[in-house]
């Protein structure tokens, strides 16, 4: 089962975003502790595409929701806009050990969303920056 929606890369389309991912993880049975964990994933993926992918105009953003169907314990989320090139899991986990003061601003996010994910990928594919997820739970 795969869904997709698209909406403009808008911070009024986050709670639109959201209700979508929380629509399908309820319907896939995910627990509510994941399905909690996954949409925060989303939110801080989605928000760093309004902010950052199109310098300040809006573009499109689509966001798909799949629940493999060999397995009905995994769903994989993907989000992909049109913006500028950015793979944001190459960019170095901030040392967490540091204090806050002592820490560089930025990179919290995109560290939390990879501890939680089982997997994440990023491509580039002619005009389109892609993250997908991966999350497996036992039902």
């Amino acid at each position: 089962m795969k869904k997709e929606i698209n909406v403009e890369a808008t911070m009024e389309n986050l709670d639109t975003v959201l209700g979508f991912i929380e629509e399908n993880l309820e319907l896939a049975k995910c627990p509510m502790k994941i399905a909690m964990k996954m949409t925060v994933c989303v939110e801080e993926l989605f928000v760093n595409i309004v902010n950052y992918a199109y310098d300040g105009l809006v573009g499109p953003c689509s966001i798909s929701f799949e629940v493999c169907d060999n397995t009905l314990d995994k769903a994989i989320i993907t989000l992909s806009d049109q913006g500028k090139a950015f793979n944001p899991l190459e960019k170095e986990d901030p040392d967490t050990t540091l204090s806050a003061d002592e820490r560089k601003i930025g990179g919290l996010g995109i560290f939390m969303v990879k501890n939680i994910v089982d997997k994440i990928y990023y491509e580039r594919k002619g005009e389109n920056n892609t993250i997908i997820m991966e999350k497996t739970w036992k039902i």
